[in-house]
């Protein structure tokens, strides 16, 4: 069966059924100055905090009343950091 031919427009014109968005894109305003160190140190925390249970959590009390949920704990401020991180500007 032969190919139809196409037949190139000139000018683009969109579809009719298309929404219209004449609204501008607003841009983001800059993080505050403390968001970045409280950014770091939320996921320097939980890094400290899951290697002292790895390397001392057998002597220290409460870790070993947390058991399991130590990860929890160490990855949770980690999760935190890594959620500022994504709003940073």
């Amino acid at each position: 069966m032969p190919k139809s031919k196409v037949r190139k427009k000139s000018v683009y014109t969109p579809p009719a059924d298309a929404p219209i968005s004449r609204s501008r894109a607003v841009a983001k305003e800059p993080s505050p100055p403390w968001w970045a160190p409280v950014m770091l140190l939320l996921m320097l925390a939980g890094l400290i905090y899951i290697v002292v249970f790895y390397v001392r959590g057998d002597a220290i009390p409460f870790m070993i009343s947390l058991g399991a949920w130590n990860y929890a704990v160490g990855f949770a401020p980690i999760v935190i950091g890594l959620l500022m991180a994504m709003r940073w500007n």
